[in-house]
This record gives C-alpha cells, structure tokens and sequence, in this order.
C-alpha cells in the first residue's frame, strides 16, 4: 500500500514546510511504510541487557494518550502527546539509536478513519518533535484487521519492512517498548529486548498482565524506559 500516492497526503506537504529539503523524498521513504509479508524465525535468546541499535515503539499509550478501549485516535483531534516523550526521542537521537514507530491501525480495516488520516498524525508529530530537536525515523503501520495479513502485530510483516529500509537494523540488538500483548510478543518473537509500558491503568487493554509477566522490563513511562536504558541523563 503505497500511502504517499494519495492526493491527501501529498497535500501534507505544503502544511509541513518541515519536509521541503532537499532530501525530503528520502525522509518521506523513510517516514512512512506500506505493509509487507514475510515470517521471521522466532529466537528465545533474549539478552537482558546490551548495547541497541535500533528501537521500537508502539504509538498510543507509548507516545500519545490511549484512548478509553474500543476507541481509536482517528485524527488530530485525539492525539495528545504524553509528557517526556519529545526529550526521550532527542535522547535516543542523540545515541544513534534508530526510532522507529510501528502500529496496528485496524481503526482502518473498520473504516472509522483512513490511511491519510494516519498519514496526518505522523506529520504533526514529526512537526512537532523537530521542533523539540527530535525526529522519527520511520512510521510503519498495518492497515487491517485480525487475520488479513502478516503485517499485524504480533506478526512480523512491519519489522521485515523496516529492515528493508534499514538493512543495518538487528533485531537481537534492537528494543521493543509497547503496552499491549501483541507489541511484546511481536518484540520476543523477533529475539528482541521488550520493554512494557505500564501507561494508565484504567486503559490498559486486555492482556496486560500477561504482557507485564513476559517482558523483560517494565516502567511506568517512555522517559523512565529510555532513561533506564541510556543511564541516567548528565
């Protein structure tokens, strides 16, 4: 699903002069993602802790508010980015650490929102966050619903599409940081570090405590994830 070709999003360029550089068909490339098929071979090797070149975030209840569950954030309207996280990307940025955003969008699939609708949050939020001194470096996300594709988490069609922009991506040398079921094993599948974010208890989705047991972290927030595994801040 090529997103980028619709007229919608190619819209989104006059509203984020951020993107009109010289390297902006690069950026775009790499900002957003079309869902791709492909299996990775599980791995149960886990380190606990080591030096990471790549992580992976899930985005609401990560680095926006989730909504109540059953609700979706469908546009900018609903997407209110939670405190810290701009600060926990510079710091990541400033590692060498790759960020990179993978999300189940299956608001899609039930046809509560579009693929530009999406495509519109991610460039808000990359406004943003460069205006913070931070920056995304790829936006991927299933657009269907249970059973469609491999491409869902905890599938893992997004991870071989990023590798594919990546090549230098190592999944036993990367991080997932999520809070739900479905990011963890995603992570733990592909032999990676998981990290579970603990975010509202009253919207934490069903499956949490299970994820909580299974991750080999767990912190409250983004901030305290990052700081944990970049050390305390100077």
């Amino acid at each position: 699903m090529a997103l980028l070709k619709t007229s919608a999003a190619l819209g989104l360029l006059d509203m984020f002069p951020l993107f009109r550089c010289s390297d902006c068909a690069s950026q775009i490339r790499r900002t957003f993602g079309s869902c791709y098929n492909n299996v990775v071979e599980h791995c149960t090797n886990i380190p606990v802790s080591f030096d990471f070149g790549a992580v992976f975030l899930d985005r609401d209840g990560v680095l926006n508010e989730k909504m109540p569950e059953g609700r979706y954030v469908a546009s900018l309207a609903d997407f209110h980015l939670l405190p810290g996280v701009a600060e926990s990307i510079v710091r990541l940025n400033q590692a060498g650490v790759l960020v990179l955003v993978v999300s189940n969008q299956r608001g899609i699939a039930l046809g509560l929102y579009n693929a530009a609708d999406v495509d519109a949050i991610h460039f808000s939020l990359q406004n943003l966050l460069a205006h913070r001194g931070a920056h995304v470096d790829g936006f991927y996300f299933c657009p269907h619903d249970n059973g469609q594709c491999n491409c869902r988490k905890p599938l893992s069609g997004l991870f071989e599409q990023a590798a594919t922009e990546f090549p230098e991506i190592d999944a036993a040398a990367s991080v997932m940081i999520g809070d739900s079921l479905s990011d963890i094993e995603f992570g733990q599948n592909l032999g990676m570090l998981t990290v579970f974010i603990e975010g509202d208890p009253e919207r934490q989705k069903p499956g949490s405590e299970a994820a909580m047991k299974l991750a080999n972290l767990r912190f409250s927030s983004l901030s305290q994830a990052v700081n944990h595994l970049l050390g305390p801040q100077a």
